[in-house]
Parts: C-alpha cells; sequence; structure tokens
C-alpha cells in the first residue's frame, strides 16, 4: 500500500455523477418508461438482461419463494433469522411519537408523525447477491409502519427468469410480500411513475449499478430516494498497539467490495504501517476475489502516516468516512473526538463485518464524506411529519397585531388582512 503524510493525502474524493452518454440513457430509459409503462419495461429487460417475460411474469409468485426456502442452506436461514431479530430489536428503539403540548391560553401545537404509504426497495443482482442489505432497508420501514413494501430485483441474465434465491428468502424473512424480477434503470422508473404491472411508491431505496444512481437522480422529485450512494469506504484509526492482522483484514474487507472502494489506514505510528502493509501483501494472495480487491488497493488505498494522535483524528474527520474504526489502546477515550463518520466501530472485536451483517445498526451509510450532514438509514427516513397548530381566540387576539406587523414588512398585505379581519369582529 502507499504511504503518505497526511498532509499530502487529498482527502475528498471525486463524486461520479456518470458520463453524459450514461445520463442520456438513463434518461431515455427513465421517460420511455414513464410514457410506455410496462411495454418499455418488459423491451428494456429483454434488450439489457437478455431475459424474456411477460406482463404477468413480473411478479415473483409465492410458489417461487417457497421454491427459494428449499435452495438455501439451514445455517444460512439461522443466521439472516437472527441478524433480522438483531437489526429489528435496534431500529425499534429509534421509533419516536407524535406530540401535542397545550398553552394555558388554549393554544395547541404538535408535531404528527406518520409512515409513508408505499417504500420501494431496489435490490442489485450484479457482481454479488447481498442479502444482508434486504434487511437492511426492509426492517426500518417495517419498524416505521409502512404498510407497502415491494421490492426489485433483476432476473438472472441470458434468457434465466430466476431469481436468487437467498435474496428471496431474506425479502420473505423481513416481511415483503411484493416482489418483482425487474432491474436497472427501468426499474427506478416503475417504482417512480407506476406502470399498469406495477403501482408506484412514495420512496426508492438501496443501492444499484450507475445507472440505477442516474435514474434515482432523476426521479427525485416525483419520488424521494435514500441517497445516491458511492463506493464502499473505511478508514481505521490505529496506533501502536493495534494488531496488524486485525488491520489489513478489515482493510481488505471493504477493498473486495468493488475496484473503486477506499481502504485507509490513517496512524502516528511508522512500524505499524509498515506491518500493516506486509499483511496486506500476504492476506491479498490468498483472497478468492483478489483481482478486484488489489485494484482497489493500488487505487484507492493508503496509509496515513501522521505526527501525532491530532493530527489522525483531524484527518479522519475531513474524510468523513462511511465506516471508521478505532483500534487504539484507549479507543473510548477518542470517540468524543469524532465528528464526521457514518458509523464507528470501536476495539478490536469490532470489525466491519459485524455491523455489516449483524449487530444491528443500519449497514446503508453516507459515502463521499457526506457523513458530514447525512446518516444511515434509519426508521425517522420512512416517517413523514406535519405540524399541527391550532390557535385559540385569545392567542390570537394577544399576538394578532404582531402578526400583522410582520406580515405588512414583508409587503404580503393578504396575509395581513387575513389576520386583521378576524382581530377587528372578534375585539
Amino acid at each position: 500500500m502507499r504511504k503518505l503524510r497526511a498532509e499530502q493525502f487529498g482527502l475528498t474524493r471525486k463524486v461520479d455523477y456518470g458520463s453524459p452518454e450514461q445520463n442520456e440513457t438513463a434518461a431515455r430509459i427513465v421517460e420511455a418508461v414513464r410514457t410506455e409503462g410496462d411495454a418499455a419495461l418488459l423491451r428494456y429487460t429483454e434488450q439489457l438482461d437478455r431475459v424474456q417475460v411477460d406482463a404477468a411474469g413480473l411478479r415473483v409468485t409465492e410458489e417461487e419463494i417457497q421454491a427459494a426456502y428449499d435452495r438455501v442452506d439451514a445455517d444460512f436461514l439461522t443466521a439472516i433469522r437472527q441478524a433480522a431479530a438483531n437489526i429489528r430489536a435496534f431500529h425499534e428503539k429509534q421509533l419516536r411519537q407524535s406530540w401535542v403540548d397545550v398553552q394555558p391560553d388554549g393554544t395547541m401545537l404538535g408535531q404528527l408523525l406518520r409512515p409513508l404509504k408505499r417504500v420501494g426497495v431496489y435490490v442489485p443482482g450484479g457482481k454479488a447477491a447481498y442479502p444482508s442489505s434486504v434487511l437492511m432497508n426492509v426492517i426500518p420501514a417495517q419498524v416505521a409502519g409502512v404498510p407497502e413494501i415491494v421490492m426489485v430485483t433483476p432476473p438472472a441474465t441470458g434468457g434465466k427468469t430466476g431469481i436468487d434465491p437467498y435474496i428471496l428468502v431474506a425479502a420473505a424473512e423481513a416481511g415483503v410480500k411484493e416482489m418483482y424480477r425487474v432491474g436497472g434503470a427501468q426499474a427506478i422508473a416503475a417504482l417512480a411513475y407506476g406502470t399498469e404491472t406495477i403501482p408506484p411508491v412514495d420512496k426508492i431505496c438501496g443501492p444499484g449499478n450507475i445507472y440505477v444512481a442516474l435514474a434515482k437522480r432523476a426521479v427525485f422529485g416525483v419520488v424521494a430516494i435514500d441517497s445516491i450512494a458511492g463506493p464502499s469506504e473505511i478508514v481505521v484509526l490505529a496506533d501502536e498497539t493495534a494488531d496488524p492482522a486485525y488491520v489489513a483484514a478489515d482493510l481488505l474487507s471493504q477493498a473486495e467490495h468493488d475496484e473503486m472502494a477506499s481502504a485507509i489506514l490513517v496512524t502516528a505510528s511508522e512500524a505499524l504501517a509498515d506491518a500493516v502493509a506486509t499483511e496486506v501483501e500476504q492476506q491479498l494472495s490468498t483472497l478468492p476475489r483478489e483481482g478486484t480487491a488489489r485494484q482497489s488497493i493500488e487505487g484507492y488505498g493508503a496509509i496515513l502516516l501522521a505526527e501525532t494522535m491530532d493530527e489522525a483524528i483531524a484527518a479522519v474527520n475531513r474524510m468523513a468516512p462511511e465506516h471508521l474504526e478505532i483500534m487504539t489502546a484507549e479507543p473510548m477515550t477518542l470517540l468524543g473526538r469524532i465528528e464526521n463518520a457514518g458509523a464507528i466501530f470501536v476495539g478490536p472485536y469490532s470489525s466491519e463485518p459485524v455491523g455489516d451483517y449483524f449487530a444491528g445498526p443500519n449497514h446503508i451509510l453516507p459515502t463521499n464524506g457526506t457523513a458530514r450532514f447525512s446518516s444511515p438509514v434509519n426508521v425517522d427516513d420512512f416517517v413523514k411529519k406535519s405540524s399541527l397548530i391550532y390557535y385559540s381566540k385569545d392567542a390570537l387576539m394577544a399576538n394578532g397585531d404582531q402578526i400583522i406587523a410582520l406580515a405588512r414588512h414583508e409587503g404580503l398585505e393578504a396575509h395581513a388582512r387575513a389576520i386583521e379581519i378576524r382581530l377587528e369582529r372578534e375585539r
């Protein structure tokens, strides 16, 4: 891995919003589905996925879901059920209630929380299938009270209409009852605008390829979206007490995701830096996904050598990483100084995959430095809030003149008169 002084390293990453050609392609697909419905959906499924399916075959049947259970390992089923229970328990603690505050003059102010009615979850079917992401998208929406959750995922390519059985089982275990075999930009458009077969949703969640990301950008405003996710990122903040093998393994756990994934060690210990570099190379040589991980490490991996721990922490906060691991002698003493990170893993046994799969907090996290201002997927993402205002007569009589003064200051006479007419009649 390349070693750099912290001040030499570019701490921000350019966000890739696709080439002009990719943007044009995504926009064309979205518009076709918006105007043509199922016809465009089926045409692009045949053209891009090389799968022929009619409208009646878009929806996954109950028989297919049951057959999927026969194809998954018993160990997987046990693990996915326990993971779902952990994720549900964590997100239930995020639930908030509507509230009302009644004043002595009879004024009643409050906030009403209501779940979104219908949410669409996109599950990719490209380089790898990720059943864990199904749980992370679906369960917070369920906990929020969303009554309709629909999943879309690409069919197998090359003429096969099947879907990875582990994806189907994860969705069924999470409680999804409506699933469709369609992917890409065309699936995002179908969720946003609706077709004859797929009713529209209020929000779209879940990662995908560049065309999925661009389609989500294109439909934002018609529906809500979770985010435009970038490549995975991990930063390990470590001192001389860290185990180099642990650090290297955790860096590679993200590097194997994607050729553009970022894996960075930040430390003030040159001895640790050297040891981790050696370990990364040794562990890389035995990885099944060595090619992907090596491209990630060579293109976006680094070891940042800081002069002091203060400088190291400052570098971490500027990067605002998706995943941050703290492997130091006393990691809890540093926790309060971390300002920007999507998820923070504390101590040598809190390896990033613990959070990816099992602990309970959501693994759908802000990337590309957006942890400076955004948060992991959570229950609040699936509720909407309405303000409640009940103004009593006494309150209006007491405050009406001030409201009128503010309205006239802004040049909005009709606003002022809407209050004034009540004051004149009631005084």
